[in-house]
């Protein structure tokens, strides 16, 4: 089967391309044997879960997705030889071997985060996106039924070749990385990071005159303030009045497909704005910015990416055309993904889910990642830094500042 366009350009963005999501349950550990009993129970039937990569003459044109031999629920699903941090940190820079369907389930016995053992799921993301993650993961659960969730439809375009326009306008426009201690130095670095609950119902209520604020507006918001901790106002980078970027992953599966697997996804990039001084301010900023993502995603979904998928016919030089804005760090110095668990609370094998914990992609130098989960009132920040020794932990401690912040200054709720 031909890769999709959204599956080719991220096999060849030059990113090692891994991503994760775990569930963290509390109760005995279950033997592997009934983690893969389940396995074969919920997944064997999902083509998409025994495709492999095959490339022609071991070139990255002309790949394609094959199915090789039956579903090996033995190769695919192993106990974990760390605890949940170590297998994250292990796992952000090392892709998957070819050979085998380019996923991984490991049963880890040390999960920490309030949990006794965790399944974490770890994938190429060229093969799936978090949403078929985020679907997975819930398959497999005691309730599979209530995986579901509403579905928004993808808004259409006020007008198709003008909104086109400017969206390329916006995709192209300069941007810069973060500022390392030594240019082109770089090193990779993970952080899973905790909130309170309680902390994040009182920043929701941010700003006191608006409507509130939703988790994404927050962790964009929070990312600009821990940016300007961390490294001070953009006009004092390298490159002056040059904005920062970050990467908005948007969702645009509909009513007729939610629990489509594969990368059914865009990338909208929107200004940070991390040169205003007052947290509320930058927080006010954002939702204006986050304000026209979703038709800005629509415009992707029904005028680019059918112009890229007919354009790219005439051979694969379209697709690396396509993807070489993206390959440089100046397009987006960060990504940002709020995620919440769908269906509600959850058992396996009636072991109660805790939370859950994403691994967002590793990028490019001069770039960090951020994926913040919910899982009821958990709420887990994952930081994948590839800047400065230990900047995903600076960072997630600055993020969680932010949120510190709002809600020591949030309006208290009326019961």
């Amino acid at each position: 089967m031909r890769l999709s366009c959204a599956d080719e350009m991220l096999l060849l963005n030059g990113c090692p391309g891994v991503i994760g999501l775990a569930a963290v349950l509390s109760g005995e550990r279950p033997e592997v044997d009934r983690v893969r009993a389940r396995v074969v129970e919920r997944w064997a039937g999902l083509e998409r879960m025994s495709q492999v990569l095959r490339r022609p003459g071991g070139r990255r044109g002309g790949a394609r997705w094959v199915v090789p031999g039956p579903f090996d629920p033995v190769a695919q699903v192993a106990v974990a030889r760390s605890g949940l941090d170590e297998l994250w940190a292990r796992s952000v820079d090392r892709p998957l071997a070819d050979g085998l369907p380019p996923w991984r389930l490991f049963l880890v016995p040390d999960a920490a985060h309030g949990g006794d053992f965790a399944l974490a799921l770890v994938a190429q993301h060229a093969l799936l996106d978090g949403r078929s993650l985020a679907t997975l993961m819930r398959s497999l659960m005691d309730d599979p039924a209530r995986a579901g969730e509403p579905v928004r439809p993808v808004p259409l375009p006020r007008s198709g070749l003008r909104a086109a326009g400017r969206e390329l306008r916006a995709m192209t426009a300069p941007g810069q990385a973060l500022p390392t201690r030594v240019p082109g130095e770089t090193y990779a670095s993970v952080a899973v990071t905790e909130l309170a609950a309680h902390t994040v119902r009182s920043a929701r209520r941010q700003p006191a005159d608006g409507r509130g604020a939703t988790l994404n507006e927050l962790l964009v918001g929070a990312v600009a303030g821990a940016l300007r901790a961390r490294y001070g106002p953009v006009r004092e980078w390298r490159q002056r009045e040059v904005p920062v970027y970050t990467a908005v992953p948007c969702d645009l599966r509909g009513r007729a497909n939610p629990g489509e697997l594969g990368n059914t996804l865009t990338v909208v990039r929107a200004p940070l704005p991390v040169d205003v001084d007052d947290p509320l301010a930058r927080l006010r900023a954002c939702q204006a910015a986050l304000a026209g993502v979703p038709e800005r995603a629509a415009v992707h979904a029904t005028v680019l990416f059918p112009a890229a998928e007919a354009a790219r016919r005439t051979g694969p030089w379209v697709t690396r055309l396509l993807t070489g804005r993206g390959r440089h760090s100046c397009f987006a110095a960060t990504a940002t993904t709020a995620m919440k668990w769908p269906g509600g609370a959850s058992t396996f094998q009636g072991r109660r889910l805790v939370r859950t914990v994403g691994l967002p992609p590793l990028q490019y130098p001069g770039t960090v990642s951020f994926a913040l989960a919910q899982a009821g009132d958990a709420f887990t920040l994952t930081t994948v830094g590839n800047a400065g020794p230990d900047d995903a932990g600076r960072l997630a401690d600055a993020v969680v500042t932010e949120f510190e912040t709002w809600a020591r200054t949030a309006t208290p709720s009326v019961l």
